[in-house]
């Protein structure tokens, strides 16, 4: 009687290094040579071949065949996989253990034809971190020799990296390329001598249906600032911005002070002066200062950003003076003001500077003020509103939420109204969010029974009625409940509130 027996389920791993044509005809020949030894060996069926091309052995995570190999082994879609030699499996040593044991638990062994090595057998492990550990040295040393290679060519002014807005790079040297080139000079013109920003700059490109890089994908104010900082439009030449901290990982990162970088001044013809460089990099540098300064305007007072010029458009920034006592006050002015003066015809026929006046941060304050009382008709729903939900919610945490002082209790009243005007607040919010919330009267006075709690205490209602009727300032709800104040040069002022939020 013939017994007659399965056939082992063989798959293969094929992998090389770059997707070169040279290559790819050794991964076809390795392909052509595992199933004509597979067929030679009449208990084996083959499976399936995996393979990557262009893909660094020293990790697995972007070798997506490797990956669908190893769960389809823990499918038991195949019990054998047979790879030319360890260093085309992994070359880091801790891959090559993890994953060989994960699949002799699934029952699925790895033969490396070139290491005679079965991970089926008793000694295999050990033999195989022997093995790892070589393949795992050689990449190290590979990676030195090739940064050290690729270092001393960059000495020598060869370019490494791939095309760019207005100029193409071939064997190592740059090129102008004309559109590209006339687009660069145009993104500068408008910066710094049209004074457009980024965002504006990319925008006009893009209406105008002027084409990006190869690479880009569209203008944004990310790529502008690139291109205005970058020094090769004046032909210089700076490389290793970024370097490789593990040949393992091969992941690059900014070069920020890790590694020497390489640099060369006229390296190649410009695309633009030294001189506008120059002064781009100088506005760059302005233009971020204002910006952080504005930022801290922004944190420190309710009304920044909020206040703009009725003559020329920009916003108002504030100013910290002092009276002839020595008392401290504080007062709002254009920002164009504050920068260039009094509006002036400049000898490029340029206009700067701007002719509004001054406007001080207790006058403000008392416009709006006046701006709340005239809506009074809105300001009896708003404290009811205001009143009814804080009460709800201090129900609910009523057991939770008991404060020691009134100081807390003031600053918790304070940020719950600010939640409120964010329209932030509801019931099953402040539940998630209870060291947020308003709570119980100060802990000065004794602790109420719980059947006469009453969160909403007289000194609350009271304080509630006078900022929304307009009596009290408070910068929290005049933050959220004001649109824009527009100062004009006539001493108008124009206030716009957002009613939703009274």
């Amino acid at each position: 009687m013939e017994v007659c027996s399965e056939a082992m389920r063989i798959a293969v791993y094929c992998r090389v290094s770059t997707d070169k044509d040279d290559q790819i005809n050794s991964l076809e020949s390795q392909k052509r040579f595992f199933r004509e030894y597979i067929e030679r060996n009449p208990s084996w069926e083959l499976t399936k071949i995996y393979s990557d091309e262009g893909i660094s052995g020293t990790s697995t995570k972007k070798r997506h065949s490797f990956n669908r190999m190893i769960d389809d082994a823990c499918e038991h879609r195949f019990e054998l996989i047979i790879t030319k030699e360890i260093s085309r499996f992994a070359r880091n040593t801790l891959d090559s253990i993890y994953y060989t044991r994960k699949l002799k638990n699934y029952g699925v062994g790895v033969i490396f034809m070139n290491d005679n090595i079965n991970t089926l057998d008793p000694d295999a492990e050990l033999r195989l971190t022997i093995m790892s550990s070589i393949a795992q040295e050689e990449s190290r040393k590979i990676s030195e020799r090739v940064k050290w290679g690729q270092k001393r060519r960059m000495e020598q002014g060869v370019v490494f990296g791939r095309d760019m807005l207005g100029y193409d790079i071939r064997s190592g040297t740059l090129f102008i390329n004309k559109n590209g080139a006339e687009t660069v000079k145009l993104i500068f013109h408008k910066y710094l001598n049209e004074g457009k920003g980024t965002h504006k700059i990319a925008q006009e490109l893009r209406e105008s249906g002027i084409p990006t890089a190869s690479h880009m994908k569209n203008w944004n104010n990310t790529v502008i600032s690139r291109i205005l900082r970058n020094e090769k439009y004046c032909g210089d030449l700076i490389q290793k911005k970024t370097y490789t901290p593990s040949y393992l990982s091969h992941e690059k990162k900014p070069n920020r002070g890790y590694e020497d970088f390489v640099v060369i001044r006229n390296h190649h013809e410009p695309i633009i002066s030294r001189d506008l460089f120059e002064k781009t990099q100088q506005e760059l540098e302005r233009r971020s200062v204002s910006i952080e300064r504005r930022s801290r305007y922004s944190s420190r007072y309710c009304l920044s950003g909020k206040i703009k010029c009725g003559n020329c458009g920009s916003s108002f920034v504030s100013r910290l003076r002092k009276r002839k006592n020595g008392e401290p006050y504080m007062s709002w002015r254009c920002y164009e003001a504050v920068i260039h003066g009094k509006k002036h015809s400049e000898s490029s026929g340029d206009t700067k500077g701007c002719d509004n006046s001054t406007v001080s941060d207790g006058d403000i304050k008392q416009v709006l003020l006046c701006a709340v009382r005239e809506l009074i008709p809105y300001t009896v729903k708003t404290t009811e509103k205001l009143i009814n939900t804080i009460q709800r919610v201090l129900n609910v945490e009523h057991q939770e939420n008991r404060y020691k002082d009134s100081e807390t209790f003031n600053d918790k009243r304070q940020a719950l109204l600010e939640l409120y005007l964010n329209n932030d607040i509801s019931i099953d919010d402040f539940r998630l969010m209870n060291k947020k919330i308003v709570s119980v009267e100060p802990a000065i006075k004794k602790e109420p029974e719980k059947d006469s709690f009453n969160p909403v205490n007289t000194e609350m209602r009271e304080y509630i009625k006078l900022l929304s009727s307009g009596e009290i300032w408070d910068d929290a709800f005049y933050r959220n409940l004001i649109e824009s104040v527009i100062v004009h040069t006539n001493n108008t002022i124009v206030v716009r509130i957002r009613l939703q939020t009274l």
